[in-house]
């Protein structure tokens, strides 16, 4: 029996408070990154509930959580969901405002995990119920803002535990508080940006302030150095590529009158396209080399940490045909994402998948960003998340030849790359 989107969102809406109810528990109590324990414990405990759901801790990191329902026989979708918080103090004034000092959940990721416990109920239903055929893997992930000393987030974690081995495509959605309630963000290809992080140090020898003329002063050298750092996406980036170069630490010295021998310089680097990021490393070495003229020296660590966020075209048209089914007045804006990062791109570029942005925006004169103090959302998004991630799974389960396609599609493109 086919299932109708309207069913699909009817179930959604009834959810609305108990989805509600699971975002503010998950508020009041956010985790770092790979800190996640009670967090996790609650997504095991709910989905331990759910008719039909085999689920599994420690899946590739101890507080990683999937949770899985079949049919038995049909393709394998996942939907994937990221848990941990970020450490900004928050300062909103709600009833479910952080317990934990220092820590926020300021990205979203407390509607990303309820709103996958809402979809897994919703679709281990109509599997139960002989309505739908096919197998779903919830993934819930730890650790998506910050890098351990490996320079791994919780998605190449999960990867390597092989949780998505037979996933034949995988969507996920990400909370847009720039964007009101009825915008949904949906764009092929590089959507999101590659995270390099480095760290530069230059050297000279330093010595007393009042004689500077006696040693080399590395920070003197700083200036020439950070020139031509921000000339970089000016000058030598064609204005056509998404790229930036941004300084976020400088680091030197302790008295007002030592010229220190060493200066610390730390950043990041964003790109869209291989060839560019390329690039931007390749210049980066260029602009402290400077600094040897100048009777310095450097030493530079690049560490690559998210590949840019590609999202599959196949995918995203399911996306945006389960949006207009299901909401036909949304507004669907074909927009790159911004060159923020986002580790699900391991996972896209694993398996054909895709993410959306999906607005969220309270209506009360705040500017309520991500990764502020004050962020937060319209909880009437809740189940819209559901609807549209439920009605998009159940069509890529019905639609063999679609989901075929794409993972097809998406292979040969990995081997075109390889090759």
């Amino acid at each position: 029996m086919m299932v109708k989107p309207e069913t699909i969102r009817i179930k959604a809406e009834e959810m609305a408070a108990t989805l509600t109810s699971w975002r503010q528990h998950l508020h009041r109590c956010p985790e770092l990154s790979f800190q996640e324990v009670e967090t996790s414990e609650f997504v095991t405990e709910k989905l331990k509930k759910i008719p039909g759901m085999k689920v599994e801790t420690n899946a590739g990191y101890p507080t990683a959580v999937t949770g899985t329902v079949s049919s038995g026989s049909g393709p394998v979708i996942a939907v994937r969901a990221d848990m941990d918080a970020l450490p900004i103090q928050e300062a909103n004034e709600c009833d479910y405002k952080s317990c934990h000092e220092g820590v926020m959940h300021a990205c979203g990721h407390d509607a990303h995990t309820a709103i996958g416990l809402g979809t897994a109920s919703l679709l281990a239903e109509l599997i139960d119920k002989g309505e739908l055929d096919g197998t779903v893997k919830f993934l819930f992930q730890p650790a998506e803002e910050t890098a351990d000393e490996t320079g791994s987030t919780g998605a190449p974690y999960m990867i390597a535990s092989g949780v998505l081995d037979d996933v034949e495509q995988i969507v996920a959605l990400h909370m847009s508080p720039e964007d009101p309630v009825g915008a949904v963000k949906i764009h092929d290809g590089y959507s999101m940006a590659n995270v390099d992080v480095f760290e530069g140090r230059i050297f000279g020898s330093g010595g007393h302030g009042a004689y500077p003329h006696l040693g080399t002063d590395p920070v003197w050298m700083l200036g020439p150095v950070l020139q031509a750092l921000h000339g970089i996406v000016a000058r030598r980036v064609s204005p056509l590529d998404s790229s930036v170069i941004s300084v976020g630490s400088i680091q030197a010295g302790s008295a007002s009158n030592v010229i220190p021998s060493e200066v610390l310089v730390k950043g990041t680097i964003r790109s869209y396209q291989p060839d560019v990021r390329e690039l931007l490393h390749h210049e980066l070495k260029k602009a402290f080399s400077v600094v040897r003229p100048l009777d310095g020296d450097y030493e530079l660590s690049l560490k690559p940490e998210d590949p840019a966020l590609k999202n599959n075209p196949a995918v995203n048209s399911v996306i945006r045909e389960s949006v207009k089914q299901l909401y036909p007045d949304f507004k669907i804006l074909d927009t790159p994402f911004g060159l923020g990062g986002e580790d699900f791109a391991h996972m896209t570029a694993t398996v054909p998948g895709a993410m959306f942005f999906l607005g969220c925006a309270v209506n009360d004169g705040h500017t309520r960003d991500l990764h502020t103090p004050l962020f937060d959302i319209d909880e009437s998004v809740l189940p819209i998340g559901v609807s549209i991630i439920a009605e998009t799974v159940r069509r890529c389960l019905e639609n063999g030849n679609g989901h075929n396609k794409a993972h097809s599609d998406s292979r040969q493109e990995s081997a075109t790359r390889e090759g």
